[in-house]
């Protein structure tokens, strides 16, 4: 379930023209921006684009990018964006970095519907002039290679349909690959990429019953171990994604110094979607609410903007 409070009927011009009345003058009002944009989901603040730019000839996301600075302007700029059209931006910051988040490309990858997933690669080729899967290509190499391209390439089934005998097989094919430490056979690839989350989750599931215990730890291995590390990530987002997330917030906020680009990314992609589920599992693993942890490692105008989205007023 969303976190979001958004109400039912909204006028869209009268939006529009508080962002602009928020932005005019000396300063900007970072108040009435949340109080707009936090309340709003994705069809709302799309229809609030289009009205502001037809009243003022101007594109609202440049706008809102000019008055706004820091973390609170990259959490606002990548709320305000297309869910699909965030996804090709976040793609695209991951692969374009000196060391790439892979992590990254594989939440986006096996996170998201194959829908979704497909509306993503869109966006990216309108968006970069290159598919996802060239520049995935490009800035990679490898065995990391051989699976990222094969997950962000993927068009899996989607239905409630599963083969038991086919997961019987493999996971067997997965337990010998592990016994042998064959980690980037191609059949684990295949397997992973190919398979509906579904047929995956039954998989798992008789691995688990088979060998006593889950695949993602028998996947434990040396940290440094990037492909290892790359295909237990996408072995959790496939199996559990909102035990995933749950595990990026933990990671966000507990080292020295918060991680903002993934605790934004966590919070301003599922603040529609699942977060209050993450945000229940996030308080029974810790036994601390996630606001309340969000609103001491933060502040100002990006925490008030988090607990929004997280349905919580500062």
């Amino acid at each position: 379930m969303a976190t979001i409070d958004v109400p039912h009927q909204a006028s869209f011009l009268e939006d529009a023209e508080a962002l602009r009345k928020a932005c005019q003058g000396w300063g900007t009002d970072e108040k009435a921006i949340i109080s707009v944009l936090g309340h709003r989901n994705a069809a709302q603040r799309k229809q609030i684009r289009l009205a502001y730019e037809e009243l003022y000839q101007e594109d609202l996301i440049k706008r809102l990018e000019s008055e706004l600075s820091g973390d609170f302007e990259k959490a606002v700029y990548r709320w305000v964006l297309d869910p699909a059209d965030r996804d090709a931006v976040l793609a695209n910051v991951a692969i374009k970095k000196i060391s790439p988040d892979h992590h990254v490309i594989i939440e986006i990858s096996c996170t998201r519907s194959p829908e979704e997933l497909l509306a993503v690669r869109r966006a990216y080729q309108a968006r970069y002039k290159h598919s996802l899967e060239e520049d995935v290509a490009a800035h990679t190499k490898g065995d990391i290679r051989k699976l990222l391209v094969a997950l962000v390439s993927a068009f899996r089934y989607d239905g409630e349909e599963i083969n038991t005998r086919l997961a019987n097989s493999e996971a067997n094919i997965l337990h010998d690959a592990i016994k042998d430490k064959a980690f980037n056979h191609e059949e684990v690839i295949r397997i992973l990429s190919t398979r509906s989350k579904m047929q995956l989750m039954a998989t798992f599931n008789r691995y688990r019953d088979d060998q006593g215990t889950s695949i993602t730890k028998k996947l434990l291995g040396e940290s440094g171990d990037e492909f290892l590390v790359a295909l237990r990530t996408a072995v959790r987002c496939l199996n559990d994604p909102k035990k995933y997330f749950e595990k990026v917030l933990r990671n966000s906020i507990k080292r020295i110094g918060t991680d903002e680009d993934a605790l934004t990314r966590v919070i301003v992609t599922r603040a529609e979607k699942d977060l209050k589920e993450i945000k229940d599992l996030y308080h029974k693993r810790n036994s601390m609410p996630l606001e309340q942890v969000v609103a001491k490692d933060t502040s100002g105008d990006y925490k008030a903007f988090l607990l929004t989205l997280l349905g919580k007023e500062d």
